[in-house]
């Protein structure tokens, strides 16, 4: 599993998708999302503008990712 760093809490779930290349458009990111070929916490998620939030986990295909903030510097 590896980790995704998000700068603000909440990123609504297609734009994850989209902005790492899970999807290749954020068209194509909403379509999967809802055929329900996204799981987000175990359980498949059909709203493409779920919010998600640090230590959600997000599965799609092979790739399993964790949300964590950046921490502030």
């Amino acid at each position: 599993m590896r980790e995704i760093e998000i700068n603000a809490e909440p990123v609504e779930l297609y734009k994850i998708l989209k902005f790492e290349n899970l999807a290749s458009s954020g068209g194509e990111a909403k379509h999967v999302i809802s055929e329900g070929h996204v799981i987000v916490n175990g359980e498949v998620e059909t709203r493409k503008r779920k919010k998600i939030f640090a230590g959600d986990i997000i599965e799609f295909g092979n790739e399993k990712i964790r949300i964590v903030v950046k921490p502030d510097l």
